[in-house]
């Protein structure tokens, strides 16, 4: 099955690209990685902001990790013009979660945007991670992923 039949049948339509909003580029490959800068968890409808524990419940906040892996597709695809097939691996992901003090389930928050990765590229989906919970994240979301992927 190919990823753009997985997305299919997922019901997923990826987004444009986020554009950068700060001094830095979405992307950059060195020789055969892609190191994907953190996208947020936000789409058309403006996304999932406020702090996992206060505002967010944990299952808005899972969510919004998904937001970021579509965003993190939508990347992908534009660094290797449109062909998601030349994914070898997803080798790392680095989540971040605006977190309430006493908010302590960030693994399973990030679990959102790691079990995407797995749906959409079975075993070359599976990777290693790092799940963080922050103080604030860029313009108040609630939840931003970035990624390493091998290609080829």
């Amino acid at each position: 099955m190919t990823v753009a039949t997985r997305l299919a049948d997922l019901g997923i339509s990826l987004p444009e690209p986020a554009k950068a909003v700060a001094n830095y580029v979405p992307y950059v490959q060195t020789g055969n990685l892609v190191h994907i800068s953190g996208q947020l968890s936000n789409d058309a409808s403006g996304g999932i902001k406020g702090t996992v524990g206060d505002d967010v419940s944990p299952e808005q906040a899972q969510a919004a990790a998904r937001m970021c892996g579509v965003n993190l597709l939508a990347q992908i695809s534009a660094a290797l013009d449109g062909d998601l097939e030349r994914v070898v691996r997803i080798v790392k992901l680095g989540g971040f979660v605006q977190a309430a003090g006493d908010f302590t389930a960030i693994p399973a928050v990030i679990n959102g945007c790691s079990d995407l990765m797995v749906e959409v590229f079975a075993d070359k989906g599976r990777h290693a991670r790092s799940a963080v919970g922050v103080y604030r994240l860029p313009l108040g979301f609630a939840v931003e992923v970035d990624a390493i992927v091998e290609v080829k």
